[in-house]
């Protein structure tokens, strides 16, 4: 029997979760197809349970072809159809659009950045924020103005509070959990980073 302390969200009967939790969530997630991917997922969960879209997650993936940037922004009203037929993720036809549009601009933000990495760290200038217990905060505010000003769509406040959670730009893993503030270090002035 697993006796791990994890995070109290994590269903501990569900494999996928656990690894979720314990290999990705929260870990400072760097390569720009990850962070697309992850971002597309987040907006789909609006609304919804975070284990329902974890668990149609392959199933997003095949659907999205991989969740290649440059493929999703060129989808057209063919692709968009048979997507809303696709039993196997959740059919929603505005959270498909905004994933269409949304491929739009994190390609306009790679070629602005040199890499949609860079944009996203640099709100915190490469560090990892350490708090709990928010849904968000003024940090998930200013991304959040700054990529619905650029065009995207869902992408509240809350969506990108969970998303920055989720890339580890906000480790947010709860006291108790094996993984709070694992990984922290101080930098040469004491703070933590």
């Amino acid at each position: 029997m697993d006796t791990i302390c994890r995070c109290g969200w994590c269903n501990p009967r569900n494999p996928l979760y656990i690894n979720y939790h314990d290999e990705e969530w929260g870990v400072p997630q760097h390569d720009d197809g990850a962070l697309f991917e992850l971002l597309i997922l987040e907006s789909f969960q609006a609304g919804l349970a975070w284990e329902t879209i974890l668990n149609k997650r392959e199933a997003f993936r095949a659907a999205f072809d991989g969740f290649v940037p440059e493929t999703v922004a060129a989808y057209g009203p063919e692709k968009t159809a048979a997507l809303l037929e696709d039993r196997s993720i959740v059919r929603n036809r505005r959270k498909i659009a905004a994933a269409v549009q949304n491929a739009q601009v994190f390609l306009a933000i790679q070629r602005e950045w040199d890499g949609f990495s860079r944009y996203i760290w640099h709100f915190t200038d490469g560090r990892v924020v350490y708090e709990t217990e928010a849904a968000s905060s003024p940090l998930s505010d200013r991304v959040s103005a700054d990529l619905r000003r650029r065009g995207m769509t869902f992408v509240g406040t809350t969506i990108v509070y969970a998303y920055l959670q989720a890339i580890g730009v906000i480790n947010s893993h709860e006291p108790g959990c094996f993984l709070h503030r694992a990984g922290q270090s101080r930098a040469p002035d004491g703070e933590i980073i």
